[in-house]
């Protein structure tokens, strides 16, 4: 689970105190953001473990997915951080590496023995599309809470129509 970071917070407050809506995550930055997850993980994984062949091929064989979710993520922290959306997505790499590596320091020996096997998993994806998917679903550490967007859904019952 994602920990709520205080500069997302701190993004919704007025100067006189008062909270606005926060800035939530879209579904495509949601998915951007596990996507940098899993690119992370590889990176550190490959630096960690003497496998950068293996995050090479990765990155060759992704690597118009990579872009276009690169895209995504800076598109959102253009929406969150206005001018300062450089310096924040820049912020937020380099906090995603150091999460990724403090992770690594605490399994210690283990490291390269329980996450050399990203590497198979991931390059054995038959489309770019399904990175996307496997990103998602290993459920990686983030430096912050990536906070989803939640659509209101409406009944009849609930918006007093009736049928």
């Amino acid at each position: 689970m994602r920990m709520l970071s205080l500069s997302l917070l701190a993004t919704g407050l007025l100067s006189g105190g008062m909270a606005l809506a926060e800035p939530c995550a879209r579904p495509a930055d949601v998915t951007a953001f596990d996507v940098a997850g899993l690119k992370s993980k590889l990176m550190v994984t490959a630096i960690t473990c003497s496998q950068q062949d293996r995050y090479n091929d990765f990155v060759q064989r992704f690597r118009g997915e990579l872009v276009a979710q690169e895209r995504a993520l800076h598109a959102y922290f253009a929406r969150v951080s206005g001018g300062r959306a450089q310096h924040a997505h820049d912020d937020y790499i380099t906090g995603l590496a150091n999460t990724q590596s403090e992770n690594g320091i605490r399994q210690g020996t283990l490291f390269c023995q329980q996450n050399v096997g990203l590497f198979t998993e991931v390059l054995a994806l038959t489309k770019s599309t399904d990175l996307s998917v496997y990103a998602t679903s290993k459920q990686l550490p983030q430096p912050m809470e990536v906070v989803a967007c939640t659509s209101v859904v409406r009944t009849a019952q609930a918006t007093g129509s009736r049928h």
